[in-house]
């Protein structure tokens, strides 16, 4: 079962760009020690909040919702791990610098696909669940739940590592399907027939290109 089996592509990238943004505030030191689910809950409320006033992202304005994202969805992602779980054991044989230049490709890629979607959000609301985490565990997954105007609840879950700099969220799980590992096929076709580099000029290529829908 892949992603567009269960949503169309729009509604799939509109909605993982709401929970995706939803963790996307940067970790103050007084949130240092704030519960994943707390955290996820909270930022969620200030980020609908923010899409729903701020007029330039209701009028689809690509540059105040890039902005947007940049400030507040990368501090709060690990790009590398996400991108190291995507290659899967292709990621051995890239190079530091190949890996690097690889994290930032997706990185952008992410953020453009995200941007381009979320102008898509208008009417639909997140809940939480509560979460309890153990003492010492440092990686949970949090669930939540996206309410639709008009269609079934579709669940979004995260998994979350802790980090010296708060939690960060290393993937994201629609409807029981897992975002790296459905890029995982598409590097590593990508691989096959290009190598490391291969991969690394298609992902360029696509983020010089047109917005990513």
């Amino acid at each position: 079962m892949t992603f567009l089996s269960l949503l169309s592509r729009g509604r799939f990238c509109a909605l993982l760009s709401l929970l995706s943004v939803a963790l996307a505030l940067a970790a103050a030191p007084a949130f240092a020690q704030e519960a994943p689910d707390a955290m996820v809950k909270r930022v969620s409320a200030d980020v609908i909040a923010t899409i729903k006033s701020d007029p330039k992202i209701q009028a689809g304005d690509e540059a105040r919702i890039r902005e947007v994202m940049e400030a507040k969805l990368v501090p709060n992602f690990d790009f590398t791990r996400m991108t190291s779980l995507a290659m899967g054991r292709n990621w051995k044989s890239a190079t530091p610098e190949q890996q690097k230049r690889l994290a930032d490709e997706f990185q952008t890629l992410l953020v453009r696909t995200y941007s381009s979607a979320l102008n898509k959000y208008r009417d639909e609301t997140i809940e939480t669940k509560p979460l309890k985490v153990a003492p010492g565990e440092t990686e949970v997954t949090v669930r939540t739940v996206v309410i639709r105007p008009a269609g079934s609840p579709v669940q979004i879950d995260y998994s979350l590592e802790q980090t010296p700099s708060g939690w960060k969220a290393y993937d994201v799980i629609v409807g029981g399907v897992s975002l790296v590992t459905n890029y995982r096929d598409e590097f590593n076709e990508q691989v096959k027939r290009g190598g490391v580099d291969g991969l690394i000029k298609t992902l360029a290529d696509k983020n010089k290109g047109p917005g990513t829908k």
